[in-house]
């Protein structure tokens, strides 16, 4: 299971197996850009087996969707169309996989991408998980976009688009029947429209992310370990809202390490930070964003974070699993 974590584990499978099975060369990112004809574009594929199917503030449906436009949009890329497979285990309700349907279209649809081909398989009962999801998705990306870890530098700023852990937070409250004084809904979105905001100024904008499985943490180091930079954050600055917060300690869980699906990480030119900054708030998706720590020549690849009581800790990719089928 830790191998599908998003940490040390799936970073292992993917360079000393995949990588060199595949003949794969170039940066861990979350799409390929590749030139044809008509220009660059982005590929993407992702597969979800989130458990349960449905949750507060979304579904699978929706999560899938949501999840092959970020990837695409992280890239600086426009989504134009995708894919969609189902694997579905025998027995499985259709007036189910009806809601998923529908709710798949509805957010294609206000993502501003067609779902143009797709897949159908059912395995035996028992196999299955009620049902899995695979999508692959092609964006195009304008003239002048390029991001990618090895443009950030020493002194870059860091930029969170919203508070963090309240996907993986929402899946996890509800497995385990916790009560709060608000519901934790997960954060699933679109974050094309934050995207286009931050690229009418593309040569300030060095990475994007959205830190979904391993949350913040794993994603971060994944940046600064292909960069060469080293990273402070500042424990003061991250924004985590207080039930996501409480169920957190309850579990005995970091937020940093908690998958997010609606929010994007950002490493930006630091004379740019306070103007892209307010381009975020001026946005729904980015009203909670916040800078939460800079780049630095010093410490090269390692991600630190300065605490609430003035102390230093190495913020380190995880080894395993922390959240189970999250997404």
């Amino acid at each position: 299971m830790g191998h599908g974590g998003g940490g040390k584990l799936s970073e292992e499978l993917v360079e000393h197996l995949f990588r060199p099975a595949f003949d794969s060369q170039g940066e861990m990112c979350d799409a390929a850009v590749f030139d044809v004809n008509a220009g660059r574009l982005a590929y993407s594929t992702d597969s979800y087996v989130v458990h349960p199917l449905f949750f507060p503030g979304g579904d699978i449906g929706k999560l899938a969707v949501h999840g092959t436009v970020n990837d695409l949009a992280m890239m600086g890329a426009k989504p134009l169309v995708m894919s969609v497979g189902f694997i579905l285990e025998e027995g499985f309700e259709l007036e189910a996989l009806g809601r998923i349907a529908q709710s798949m279209g509805e957010a294609a649809r206000r993502s501003g991408v067609k779902i143009v081909t797709g897949d159908t398989k059912v395995v035996d009962r028992g196999h299955g998980h009620g049902v899995y999801i695979n999508t692959s998705g092609i964006g195009c990306l304008p003239q002048g976009r390029k991001l990618g870890p090895e443009r950030a530098r020493g002194g870059d700023a860091i930029l969170v688009s919203g508070p963090l852990g309240n996907h993986g937070m929402a899946i996890m409250s509800l497995r385990e029947g916790l009560e709060f004084e608000s519901t934790i809904e997960s954060d699933t979105a679109c974050l094309s429209p934050l995207v286009e905001l931050l690229m009418e100024d593309p040569e300030k904008v060095r990475v994007l992310r959205d830190p979904t499985r391993g949350g913040l943490a794993s994603s971060l180091n994944e940046i600064a370990k292909s960069s060469g930079v080293g990273m402070m954050l500042e424990e003061r600055h991250l924004p985590v809202d207080p039930d996501v917060k409480g169920a957190c300690e309850f579990l005995g869980l970091d937020p940093l390490y908690v998958a997010n699906e609606g929010k994007l990480v950002a490493i930006v030119a630091p004379e740019a930070a306070d103007g892209l900054l307010a381009k975020l708030h001026s946005h729904p998706l980015g009203r909670g964003a916040a800078r939460i720590g800079f780049c630095t020549e010093e410490r090269s690849g390692m991600v630190a974070l300065k605490t609430a009581f003035g102390g230093t800790r190495v913020v380190d990719t995880q080894v395993g699993e922390q959240l189970p089928r999250i997404c």
